[in-house]
């Protein structure tokens, strides 16, 4: 049997579990090693996949110094998203695939290209919805003119613009095959002391955005409806309707709906697979790091927009966090004080806010 390509996953909470289970849908790749700082999480993750005590580290540059990996995952929390993609491609190993969101400012996404360029390594953003095949269908409808073309696309988010949001916005590109933002307008909420995995976050906001080719985007996040991972896709002969189960199609050629459910495809297996196509030698990746960062534009836009009181024209060129600077400068006084995490779930033992 060919060798496989060792993988490293760095970060054993829950999402973890997903890029662990699509390494093992993939036969050419084999879970080696694991990092994490908290002995219980190392430990279960050890055990639920059989990864033996001596190849799990606390440490993860000791992890990425030892264990001569091809593919690392790097699955923590937000804050470590850039240093740890970093810190794995001076290793060089032939690719990495980091969670989204790609990082928690634009100047965190670009240092992490910079050190994908330099040292050669492949980088991958984890939005493995581009792998959902309803979403991949609404693509391909649109692009052969389905719905005529497309004017609007709304959606409802929640969870902080970082979070779920981040999916959102890399669904809008990626349903209209991936144009260019222009411009965005946009505003915040925030008058508690909202946190979402030791991230400042806002309460509520809303987002314009002005694609290349003139498609207009809107999310609106915890406002009016509950959110959910798709939108409703408006064109100039039709209506793609998408959720991650279906594909639901009005158009001129049409009296009603045409229900066009997903195939159920495990889309972390596919990510994996597409990783390991991309290493030898196959077509980039469709969650190549580039996309990252066009989301992650896209929300620092929104926040950029709220703190200039502008329509803010793309490329954007403020690479600190504008909600952070916002924050820090008084802009967005607390009303409602005390501190709370809406990921304090995930944290171990007694706490409730990370150390």
């Amino acid at each position: 049997m060919a060798a496989k390509y060792r993988v490293g996953i760095i970060g054993c909470g829950g999402i973890a579990n997903a890029h662990a289970r699509g390494y093992q849908g993939v036969e050419q790749t084999e879970v080696v090693a694991l990092a994490d700082p908290v002995p219980a999480a190392l430990d279960k993750f050890s055990d639920t996949y059989g990864v033996p005590g001596e190849h799990c580290y606390q440490d993860a540059r000791a992890m990425l110094d030892s264990e001569n990996l091809d593919i690392v995952s790097v699955a923590t929390w937000h804050k470590l998203h850039a240093p740890m993609t970093i810190a794995a491609c001076a290793r060089s190993p032939k690719a990495v695939l980091c969670e989204k969101p790609m990082g928690v400012s634009l100047g965190e996404c670009d240092e992490m290209l910079i050190a994908a360029r330099r040292t050669g390594v492949k980088v991958v953003i984890g939005h493995q919805r581009r792998f959902n095949s309803a979403w991949t269908d609404a693509r391909n409808l649109i692009a052969a003119g389905a719905i005529g073309e497309p004017r609007q696309i709304v959606c409802q988010g929640g969870q902080g613009l970082l979070n779920d949001c981040s999916h959102l916005f890399d669904m809008m590109r990626y349903v209209l095959g991936d144009p260019a933002p222009r411009w965005v307008i946009g505003n915040v909420e925030r008058k508690t002391e909202r946190y979402e995995r030791d991230i400042q976050i806002e309460d509520r906001s809303a987002g314009i955005v002005g694609f290349e080719g003139g498609c207009i985007g809107m999310l609106l996040q915890e406002i009016g409806r509950p959110n959910y991972q798709g939108g409703i896709v408006y064109g100039t002969d039709g209506i793609a309707d998408v959720t991650e189960a279906r594909v639901r199609l009005l158009n001129n050629k049409a009296t009603d709906w045409e229900e066009r459910p997903s195939d159920g495809t495990n889309q972390h297996v596919a990510q994996a697979a597409e990783l390991v196509s991309w290493i030898e030698g196959g077509p980039e990746h469709r969650g190549e790091a580039k996309h990252g960062r066009a989301a992650v534009e896209i929300i620092m836009a929104i926040y950029e927009s709220t703190r200039m009181h502008e329509v803010v024209q793309l490329p954007l060129r403020t690479h600190a966090n504008p909600l952070d600077l916002m924050i820090e400068n008084g802009d967005l006084p607390i009303e409602r004080p005390g501190r709370y995490d809406i990921r304090a779930f995930l944290l171990h033992g007694e706490s409730m806010q990370p150390e």
